[in-house]
C-alpha cells in the first residue's frame, strides 16, 4: 500500500480507527472548529431550529459566527440576518466574531483557533485558505453546517491529491500574488478539479504565511477542493504563539504518497502577471494589456488583505499621489491588519495618496459590498474572482497590490518597477 498524503493522514487523525482514507472513500470525518458567516448564517440558525429545536450545539467552545461581509450591515436583510445569529448565538452561548472583527477565515488563524492539522468547516466557499497553514478547512451548505454544529462532524469524500512544485525564486517587482497567477495560468480552472493540492518548491517553502494565504486562497479558482503547504519554522512559530501551545506539529505527507499527477512550474525570470476579464484563469503579462486606463482599484479581500500586503502598497505610494480620476480604496483582513496600520504609519500614507481605508471586512470583493463597478468602469482589484458581475457591471482586473499601486498612481494599467 502507497501511503498517505497530508490529507490523508488529516482525514485518518479526524475519523473513526480503521477508516479507509483512500481516495474516493466517503468517511465521517470530525471538526475541530465549525462556523457561519453572517452570509447563510440565519439559514444555519433557521435549518437548526427545524431539525433540531432547542438542542444545544455539540461543543459551543468549537462554534463560532464571524461576520465579514456586509460590515456594519448597509442594508436591512443584511442587519436582520446578522441579528438572528447574534439572538440564537446568546441562546447557545456561542461567541460571535462580530461586524469589528474582519474576515473570519484570518480571524481563526490569528486567534489560534486552527493550527496545522486542524479541521474546519463553515459557509465561506473560501475557507480552503486554512491550507496556507497547513489545515483542511472547507465551505459548505447551510443545511451541512446546521448539522456540523449539531454532531460535531461531516461526511466528506477523500480527494486525490496532485503535486504543484514551483521552483526558483520571485523577484522584485513580482510577489506571491504573481507566483499565484502563474499557477492558474498553467492548471486554468479545472485543472484541480475536486483534488485537494500539495504545493512544494524553493519558491513556496520562500513565502511568509501572507504569501501563503495568496497562495491558498486561489485554489478554489483553480476547482481544488484545498491547497496544502507543508508549515515553515515561522509559520509553526506563528502558530505556536497564537494558540498557546508548544506541542504543534506540521502534518506531513508520507516519502511514498500517491499523486495523481505532478506539475512543476518554474518562476525563475517571472515577469509581473494580470488576470484579465473574465476568469481569474484568464492571465497574461502585464505588459500586453498595460495602457489600458482605469478608473477604480481595490486593495484587500481574503487574497491579500494582509497587513504585508498594504504596507508593501505603502511603499510604492509613499510622498505621492494617485491619479485624480481613481478612485483607490483600502479594506484590511481584520481589525489586527487594521490596527498595525495605524501603529506603523502605513495608514496615514496611503490617506495621504488619496485612499479611501474602510473598516476590516471583505470589502469591495463582491456584489452588495463597499466599492462596487459600474457599466464601463475598468476596475483593478487584489481580490480572487473577476467574473462578470462579482464586483459589480464592470471589467475586473486581477493583480497583485504591488501592480495595482502602481496602477493607481498612474491612472491605467502598468508595469510596476522594481
Amino acid at each position: 500500500m502507497p501511503g498517505n498524503t497530508i490529507i490523508q493522514k488529516i482525514f485518518q487523525a479526524h475519523s473513526p480507527a480503521g477508516t479507509d482514507v483512500t481516495p474516493g472513500e466517503i468517511i465521517w470525518l470530525d471538526l475541530d472548529v465549525r462556523t457561519a458567516r453572517d452570509f447563510a448564517g440565519a439559514n444555519v440558525v433557521k435549518n437548526y431550529r427545524a431539525h433540531y429545536g432547542d438542542t444545544p450545539v455539540a461543543d459551543p467552545t468549537k462554534t463560532f459566527f464571524t461576520f465579514d461581509l456586509v460590515v456594519p450591515p448597509s442594508n436591512i436583510p443584511y442587519a436582520n440576518n446578522q441579528q438572528i445569529c447574534r439572538t440564537w448565538a446568546r441562546e447557545q452561548d456561542i461567541r460571535v466574531y462580530d461586524v469589528n472583527a474582519g474576515i473570519g477565515s484570518h480571524v481563526v488563524m490569528e486567534e489560534g483557533l486552527v493550527v496545522p492539522g486542524v479541521t474546519l468547516v463553515g459557509t465561506d466557499s473560501h475557507l480552503n485558505i486554512l491550507g496556507a497553514i497547513g489545515a483542511f478547512g472547507q465551505g459548505m451548505g447551510d443545511k451541512d453546517i446546521a448539522f456540523a454544529f449539531r454532531t460535531g462532524r461531516t461526511w466528506f469524500e477523500v480527494p486525490p491529491t496532485m503535486k504543484v512544485i514551483v521552483q526558483g525564486q520571485l523577484e522584485p517587482p513580482c510577489t506571491a500574488r504573481d507566483l499565484t497567477l502563474a499557477v492558474l495560468r498553467r492548471l486554468g480552472s479545472k485543472g484541480a478539479l475536486g483534488r485537494a493540492i500539495e504545493f512544494y518548491g524553493a519558491a513556496v517553502e520562500a513565502l511568509d504565511l501572507p504569501g501563503r494565504i495568496t497562495l491558498a486562497s486561489q485554489v478554489t479558482e483553480m476547482g481544488g477542493i484545498i491547497g496544502l503547504i507543508p508549515p515553515s519554522e515561522e509559520v509553526l512559530a506563528f502558530a505556536r504563539e497564537r494558540a498557546g501551545r508548544d506541542d504543534i506539529q506540521p502534518i506531513h505527507a508520507d516519502p511514498d504518497a500517491e499523486y495523481v499527477e505532478t506539475i512543476e512550474i518554474d518562476v525563475t525570470g517571472l515577469e509581473p502577471l494580470i488576470a484579465c476579464p473574465p476568469s481569474p484563469a484568464n492571465v497574461v503579462p502585464v505588459r500586453e494589456v498595460a495602457g489600458r486606463r482605469i478608473d477604480s482599484v481595490f486593495f484587500g479581500s481574503c487574497t491579500n488583505g494582509r497587513f504585508e500586503d498594504l504596507r508593501a502598497v505603502a511603499e510604492v505610494v509613499k510622498g505621492q499621489r494617485i491619479a485624480d480620476w481613481v478612485m483607490a480604496s483600502v479594506v484590511p483582513a481584520t481589525r489586527e491588519v487594521y490596527e498595525q496600520m495605524l501603529h506603523t504609519g502605513v495608514l496615514q500614507t496611503l490617506f495621504e495618496a488619496g485612499f479611501i481605508i474602510s473598516n476590516p471586512g471583505c470589502g469591495g470583493c463582491a456584489s452588495g459590498h463597499l466599492g462596487m463597478t459600474g457599466k464601463g468602469q475598468v476596475n483593478i482589484s487584489t481580490s480572487n474572482r473577476n467574473f462578470p458581475g462579482k464586483q459589480g457591471a464592470g471589467d475586473t482586473y486581477l493583480t497583485s497590490p504591488v501592480t495595482a499601486a502602481w496602477c493607481a498612481l498612474k491612472g491605467e494599467i502598468t508595469v510596476p518597477q522594481a
